[in-house]
């Protein structure tokens, strides 16, 4: 009960009256709180793609093959897919200080143990409870920027938010390619996960609950967003079964987007995943060169999300509908050069890459938020939670399953996979096109 304890949400306190003292308090708290969760989601990365970096030196020291250890890689994602769902229910009714904060602590230790184990059934257990812990960051995140951030800011913020995916893929990229290069594969699950306990303890220390908990107005109020005041509801607190049940499982709209989050998740993960193999495969790059077209993919992505949250900001005046169906659209263009681009360049190979990148980001960032927003405010980790399940499903289709697909139909199967998920989402995405988070919305399935 006292650890139960420990996690409950803040409770509110009386506002404080001053106006000035309001805004003041309002711009420290909203940076402190990007800061901590911008910062905390790069080191969740560190954790999530430590293996991907230790996987080569691996087979070469324990002789596992390559089929041993995907598995371990579909094991993370199918665990951290289950996880995002409970965890999003949880943190709807839990503090995102300490949720986020010892959800990283933990990962941190399943990397350390990883790094001390040996055995194929150790690495299983180890990382499977890794893709667990590893549920426990996003939905604290959707949480925070919901409270702390209005709908119409709200999509450049999470839209800058969302880069710290691509900064921790590249930053593990390299601190671990170079850890486990002059220390080997137990230094690079080890360096991390004594990093995230680090910075799981920073963020314990940097976060807080939402405004209310610290005297400050909701954000809407604060901000006069009409957009939200017109959706706000005067019931202050929602059961389990109301978030998970009335403004979840019976919305259509969620289960539109959970089900194009999938399409989503297979296109991005096959395309970080398998296009270095391809590119050295079917088009003779060295595996220098393959990279560096991939590191194109991430950097993409943070334009991407960028350019998207703002466009919806801006432009649609908070509607993330338009800019889904636009960015998927451009998934499909991307990848039909990918496709009909016949010979071998560099330059233009990284070039496609980086619009793969770019247009993929954009509804791998707004379908979060869009089901944030067509939910209610208090069910915003389970919402996104929910769809964050879906899409690491896709992410666990894009492991083994494409693998054999390629192995059956060689690369031609591979491309023809991208082709239809891409085609699917957009198709999906289509509807959505005028749905807004205007009003709460318990729409029955």
């Amino acid at each position: 009960m006292n650890l139960l304890n420990f996690f409950k949400p803040a409770p509110h306190i009386d506002e404080i009256p001053d106006p000035s003292e309001v805004k003041q308090k309002y711009r420290y708290w909203r940076w402190r709180t990007f800061v901590g969760m911008y910062i905390g989601y790069i080191f969740y990365y560190f954790t999530r793609k430590s293996l991907i970096i230790a996987m080569p030196v691996m087979i070469q020291d324990l002789g596992f093959t390559k089929v041993q250890l995907g598995i371990l890689g579909s094991v993370l994602y199918m665990s951290y897919g289950m996880s995002k769902f409970v965890s999003g229910v949880a943190a709807d009714r839990s503090n995102p200080r300490y949720f986020m904060g010892f959800g990283l602590i933990l990962t941190g230790i399943c990397n350390i143990f990883f790094g001390f184990s040996s055995s194929l059934m150790l690495f299983t257990v180890f990382w499977g409870l890794n893709g667990w812990f590893q549920g426990w960051g996003w939905p604290p995140c959707a949480r925070l920027l919901t409270h702390w951030y209005s709908q119409n800011e709200r999509g450049s913020w999470w839209g800058t938010w969302n880069t710290s995916h691509n900064i921790g893929g590249l930053a593990i990229a390299f601190v671990g390619a170079m850890v486990a290069t002059h220390f080997g594969w137990r230094a690079a699950m080890l360096v991390p996960g004594v990093l995230c306990v680090g910075v799981g303890i920073f963020l314990i220390a940097c976060l807080r609950d939402t405004p209310q908990s610290l005297g400050l107005p909701p954000i809407e109020k604060f901000r006069n967003d009409e957009t939200e005041l017109a959706g706000t509801e005067e019931k202050k607190d929602l059961s389990v079964k109301e978030i998970l049940f009335e403004y979840v499982l019976k919305n259509r709209f969620i289960w539109i987007l959970a089900i194009a989050y999938f399409f989503v998740y297979v296109v991005r993960t096959a395309v970080n995943d398998w296009t270095t193999v391809y590119l050295c495969e079917a088009k003779n790059y060295s595996i220098i060169t393959a990279g560096s077209c991939v590191g194109m993919f991430e950097i993409g992505g943070i334009f991407g999300s960028l350019a998207s949250g703002a466009m919806s900001d801006r432009i649609f005046k908070g509607r993330r509908g338009p800019v889904n169906v636009i960015f998927a659209a451009g998934v499909f263009g991307a990848f039909l050069l990918l496709w009909f681009f016949p010979g071998v360049h560099h330059v233009l190979h990284m070039g496609i890459l980086f619009l793969m990148g770019f247009f993929v980001f954009g509804p791998q960032m707004l379908i979060g938020m869009h089901a944030a927003e067509l939910s209610h405010k208090k069910a915003a980790g389970t919402a996104t939670g929910f769809c964050g399940w879906f899409a690491y499903f896709g992410a666990a289709a894009a492991c083994v399953p494409i693998g054999m697909i390629i192995d059956s139909y060689s690369w031609t199967g591979y491309l023809f996979v991208i082709g239809v998920c891409s085609i699917s989402a957009l198709l999906l995405l289509l509807p959505l096109w005028s749905a807004t988070g205007k009003k709460p919305v318990a729409v029955e399935a």
